[in-house]
């Protein structure tokens, strides 16, 4: 959600969004979450906006397919572009999940013309899991 900037007019007090710049930017950071069943990319700039996202669902894959690697590279490819358009050519990669897109996903980005200066897993790992059920008495 944009930013709002308050105009004051002849005692008249006017809402006005204003979209933040997003031209000038060098350096992002691209997380990639991949499940059983989908695979997200998100470009965000430094402090964690959102500047432009993709999905295989939004590419027009359906059911199983947007799983597969094919997929997630396609989205990826998607996501250089608008890097690109953005004037972005340095990115750290973020990846989170177990599905089968992952590598791909990176390779992708890094074929297409991106600097990729950090790969990092972000999978959450539990520690020690859930309490285990006491033991049943007979």
């Amino acid at each position: 959600m944009a930013k709002k900037q308050i105009i004051k007019k002849d005692g008249l007090v006017e809402e006005k969004e204003v979209k933040p710049k997003i031209r000038g930017i060098k350096e992002a950071s691209v997380y990639i979450t991949c499940t059983y069943n989908n695979t997200i990319i998100t470009l965000a700039n430094q402090n964690g906006d959102v500047l432009s996202w993709a999905t295989s669902g939004n590419l027009g894959f359906k059911g199983s397919k947007k799983a597969t690697p094919f997929a997630a590279s396609k989205v990826a490819e998607v996501i250089a572009q608008k890097a690109q358009k953005l004037g972005i050519d340095k990115v750290k990669v973020f990846v989170k999940g177990v599905g089968s897109g992952r590598d791909s996903a990176i390779r992708s980005l890094a074929t297409k013309g991106l600097d990729i200066s950090l790969i990092k897993d972000i999978t959450p790992i539990p520690h020690n899991g859930c309490r285990p059920k006491k033991p049943r008495r007979i």
